[in-house]
């Protein structure tokens, strides 16, 4: 006698229905992702060739207002005077996994017509015993400085209560810095990008910034767990609609 193979309803299609969306989906994801990767990498690398590019001036970033993105994490050199009464600290920014100040002073340039940048001077420690107390950071205020650093955006900001930033609009621990108030309330003709002060540790402040970085990898991970999944959505239904289905055990005998 020839034995009997189970018929293919209706629950049966549906489940393949089901199981081709799912390993669709998951894998149109990974494509997503894989994409993103690669425009990340692109970016990555925009970032590197413009790290390897000789350094600018303060004359040319305050003159690239119009096209200001192109110089984002260019190496730059400034020469000027520290403008210590317009020092910022912004409070709640970590460094290493310690909270602290972000220390931000306005830099005059002492070229002829030069205006002022807004420098991320560094990382300084706060005082939990006293949430009011600065730290101690050493700032010459004639003195013509030199400053090594990197042109970045101003500093990312943090939730604050609404209401907040305009409460301490005078103080100088804030929770976030907005550039545009800023250069009203100071009456400083304000570059439109910051410059991040590197080197080593001095004048009471730390430099250990983080590495610029797009988040490549991340991507490689998401898209590895997209296939995975669409790879174990086929096997499962391999096995459970199509072997177990379809073949018979050889303990079984034929009906």
């Amino acid at each position: 006698m020839t034995a009997v193979r189970p018929s293919l309803g209706l629950r049966f299609w549906l489940i393949a229905a089901a199981a081709v969306a799912g390993m669709l989906i998951t894998a149109s994801m990974g494509r997503w992702q894989l994409s993103r990767a690669a425009d990340k990498e692109a970016l990555q690398a925009l970032l590197d060739e413009r790290g390897r590019m000789p350094a600018i001036d303060g004359a040319s970033l305050l003159n690239a207002e119009p096209d200001q993105d192109v110089l984002v994490h260019r190496s730059v050199v400034l020469e000027g005077r520290w403008l210590p009464q317009h020092t910022v600290y912004l409070d709640n920014r970590q460094m290493q996994g310690r909270p602290g100040f972000f220390v931000l002073t306005p830099l005059q340039l002492a070229a002829e017509g030069g205006g002022v940048v807004l420098v991320q001077r560094g990382w300084a420690p706060r005082n939990f015993q006293d949430r009011t107390q600065l730290p101690e950071v050493q700032t010459p205020e004639d003195a013509l400085v030199r400053v090594h650093g990197r042109i970045a955006l101003p500093p990312s900001r943090l939730y604050e209560f609404q209401g907040a930033e305009s409460a301490l609009g005078s103080s100088r621990i804030r929770q976030n810095l907005d550039l545009a108030s800023f250069r009203t309330e100071t009456g400083l003709a304000l570059a439109p990008l910051t410059v991040q002060q590197g080197g080593a540790p001095s004048e009471g402040l730390q430099r250990d910034w983080p590495v610029v970085a797009t988040g490549v990898d991340k991507h490689y991970g998401y898209a590895f767990q997209w296939f995975g999944l669409c790879g174990l959505i086929a096997l499962l239904y391999v096995w459970f609609q199509i072997v177990r289905r379809f073949i018979r055990p050889r303990s079984q005998p034929a009906a």
